[in-house]
């Protein structure tokens, strides 16, 4: 609210003051009245004019504009603030932490029976709600209670960081009787982990049944706070603790993660606020963004929808479902101006060579506007400054220009390392055209091995037919790329992937070692020069099984995770994606492969101590506090884990402890 001046009545007391004066004058006898209009029409030039009232009293607190002097003016960001949503981790609008109690299923004799009861009756109401027991859900009809109880099984807490402005499952009503799944909401990565003062020794070659996921602490009961999304999936053990490929002295089998595991189910509410509430521009702003981003197909409400004077609330397009960070930026920079988008075009242009501080927000402006902005931002291509040149390039990129992937080419080609960096990032979304796929192959062999990452990454986003992919058994990704630099990369997010770098990359020879507490033996093969034989004896129990591999590094990784079926008999061993990471670490870390070994970044734990409420988390008896940071701590990025912060005091010491 607009501070008032002093000595201004606010309209409830100006309107009892109004009525007592009325009262007073119907009062007052006629002469009494002309004898003060009288001495009023003597002193009207001494009289001090009041300040004029403000013409809008809201409960909107004022906000500096940001468009009066910038860049913004004349966008929906300098009217309205977005609420739901924020890049940065403040307290009112960040990716929200969701929990939820599970069950692991397939551990083959690692899992434990012992579960709190609290716990094991929270479990057993789930179950029972699920249809588990009932003939129709398992022939064999097993109880709630023999499932729990198998050694097979074990509970777990799954953690799972939503991004901001997530959309939800969008399920079409029936027809004739018929549902389809629908379109899925936002995927994201879970964080698995199971109490380690139980009988569970492992969950690997887990997978977790659907579990629900909630905001908040973690509770059972009446007190449960709404499902906002739903996990599932096979868990991944990380055998190696540091991103670089470093070996570990021991790796956490209680602590996993299911890659793309979770799923939100409701959307993440987004709105608009205006800073001075306005019917009037209520409606101007709802109908500029309703025309950058028109209803789409499938579609129920508008994109933008007045819901009062200051709110204005936002559906994300069917079209823009994965891509949520980008629509609200977007959003905040829509043109309010229907009329004459080039001339804006061109002052933000003007704006932006008078000041190269404004190069982000002339891309958003120019990418709000569209393709009318080109003609101008393609004059920007050659510019002999850096940030303008970057801006039009990230622009034209962004709005599919192919005059643009000329300019691209040369910088992946002859830029230095951060424009090369950025050549193949703005590469990835380029229309298709075999100049681009050949200069991002020819990056493959960038001395630079963040650059040979980035056109990797980007190859495999344009699905480079050159490339050679493989799913091996609906576990993974198995990527073969050509380069001169040998290299084998493990994703730890997303989707499962094992890319290997450098044309017939083998294991070297001779060869004999162990790993595993020798569970897992290679050496030589006896009958021939290019294979070797696998010796593997699983954790749980059971006989050794043998296999011969080849030495080429793709078919070794495919003969670990492949299961031999009917449909394909070739032997294998069916390894699980974390215990195939494991056994390829395992030999490269003891000489056998030539090549370097990267892992991606894993930051979930991170996003999860950074975005979690830690305020409201207590201590759980049935869970120690830091029983899941053996063999995770050192994977984590220093950078991307905020500062220590105190924290509620648990329930059972009174003593407040400090986030690691």
């Amino acid at each position: 609210m607009g501070r008032m001046s002093k000595g201004t009545i606010e309209p409830p007391t100006m309107f009892f003051a109004y009525n007592r004066r009325m009262r007073f004058l119907k009062a007052t006898p006629t002469c009494s009245i002309a004898m003060l209009l009288a001495m009023c029409c003597a002193s009207c030039s001494s009289i001090e004019r009041a300040r004029p009232r403000p013409s809008t009293v809201s409960t909107v607190t004022k906000l500096d504009d940001p468009g009066e002097t910038s860049i913004m003016r004349g966008t929906v960001g300098a009217e309205t603030i977005m609420l739901g949503y924020s890049d940065s981790s403040s307290p009112a609008h960040q990716p929200i932490v969701v929990r939820g109690y599970g069950l692991v299923v397939d551990l083959n004799g690692t899992g434990s029976s012992d579960i709190p009861p609290a716990v094991r009756a929270h479990m057993v109401d789930i179950m029972d709600r699920q249809g588990v027991g009932q003939i129709s859900y398992n022939a064999g009809g097993i109880t709630p209670e023999q499932l729990l109880n198998s050694p097979d099984t074990a509970v777990v807490i799954v953690e799972g960081v939503i991004p901001p402005a997530s959309v939800g499952r969008l399920t079409p009503p029936s027809i004739a009787g018929r549902t389809s799944d629908g379109i899925p909401g936002t995927i994201f990565d879970l964080r698995v982990f199971a109490d380690p003062n139980t009988g569970t020794t492992s969950l690997e070659g887990g997978r977790l049944y659907t579990t629900d996921l909630r905001p908040g602490p973690i509770v059972v009961g009446s007190r449960q706070a709404t499902i906002l999304a739903k996990g599932k999936g096979s868990i991944f053990i990380n055998p190696f603790t540091n991103p670089n490929g470093q070996s570990s002295a021991s790796v956490n089998q209680l602590t996993g993660r299911i890659l793309n595991g979770g799923e939100v189910m409701e959307d993440m509410p987004l709105k608009l606020m205006l800073m001075e509430p306005s019917h009037t521009r209520v409606r101007i702003i709802q109908d500029a963004v309703n025309r950058r981003f028109p209803q789409e197909s499938g579609q129920l409400d508008p994109t933008a929808k007045g819901a009062s004077d200051s709110i204005i609330e936002l559906n994300v397009p069917p079209s823009m479902r994965n891509d949520t960070e980008n629509f609200v930026q977007l959003v905040m920079h829509v043109t309010l101006r229907q009329a004459n988008a080039e001339s804006v075009a061109l002052s933000t242009q003007k704006l932006l060579l008078s000041d190269v501080e404004n190069a982000s927000t002339a891309y958003w402006r120019w990418c709000a506007i569209g393709d009318r902005s080109l003609p101008l931002v393609r004059e920007l291509y050659d510019d002999p400054e850096e940030q303008p040149r970057l801006a039009a390039l990230r622009t034209g990129a962004f709005l599919g220009d192919p005059i643009v992937g000329k300019h691209l080419r040369q910088l992946g080609t002859d830029g230095d390392l951060g424009q090369r960096l950025e050549a193949a990032e703005l590469m990835k979304s380029l229309p298709q055209d075999p100049r681009t796929d050949r200069t991002l192959r020819e990056m493959l062999n960038d001395e630079d091995v963040e650059v040979r990452l980035r056109a990797y990454e980007a190859l495999a986003e344009r699905n480079d037919p050159l490339m050679k992919r493989t799913s091996v058994g609906g576990k993974f990704m198995l990527d073969q790329v050509d380069s001169k630099y040998p290299m084998v990369y493990i994703s730890q997010s997303k989707m499962p992937r094992i890319a290997i770098f450098g044309e017939a990359l083998t294991i070297e020879q001779p060869i004999t070692m162990g790993a595993w507490e020798n569970r897992l033996l290679i050496q030589d093969s006896r009958d021939s020069d290019d294979k070797i034989e696998v010796r593997y004896r699983p954790a749980r129990g059971g006989g050794a099984r043998i296999l011969e591999a080849d030495i080429t590094v793709g078919e070794f990784i495919e003969s670990l995770a492949h299961r031999p079926d009917s449909d394909d008999p070739r032997p294998g061993l069916n390894l699980t994606y974390s215990e195939t990471v494991g056994a390829i670490h395992a030999v490269w870390n003891q000489g056998y492969l030539a090549s370097d070994f990267k892992a991606e970044q894993d930051r979930l734990l991170a996003q999860i101590r950074r975005y979690g409420t830690l305020s409201s988390r207590t201590e759980r008896p049935e869970f120690e506090p830091d029983a899941d940071e053996t063999g995770e701590q050192e994977s984590l990025d220093a950078s991307a884990i905020q500062d220590s912060r105190t924290v509620t005091p648990l329930r059972k010491s009174g003593k407040p402890v400090t986030s690691p």
